[in-house]
């Protein structure tokens, strides 16, 4: 199967203007990141810094600000992550269950769930 992408908009109250690009859904990350250049150039300012620890076992240091989330007709708040400036923009495990979507395991397609659990 495929990777899942997704158009994300990316908006801050102090930021000089949105992002707006197609992510890949990643699962498998908890956050979501974007190349620290584009955020950088509309202002994001970092608030922070993480530690993470990427797909082939190697642990690094990101910076990482706060966003408004907008996709797939929804909106959430969630941290960005300052990534390489040759990253893919991903959109975390976070931003996806704040919303109620899941990877449907079946077709590899996202799904709603009808209530966000809280229990």
């Amino acid at each position: 199967m495929g990777a899942i992408h997704v158009t994300v908009n990316l908006s801050w109250p102090e930021a000089n203007g949105d992002y707006e690009e197609l992510f890949l859904v990643d699962t498998g990350a908890t956050d979501s990141m974007v190349p620290a250049s584009k955020l950088l150039e509309l202002g994001f300012k970092p608030v922070g810094k993480m530690d993470y620890e990427l797909a082939n076992g190697d642990k690094v240091t990101y910076q990482y600000s706060g966003a408004i989330i907008k996709f797939l007709g929804d909106t959430t708040f969630g941290r960005i992550i300052f990534g390489p400036d040759n990253c893919e923009p991903i959109l975390g495990v976070t931003a996806l269950e704040s919303t109620g979507i899941i990877i449907d395991p079946s077709n590899r397609q996202l799904k709603r769930l009808p209530a966000i659990p809280l229990k």
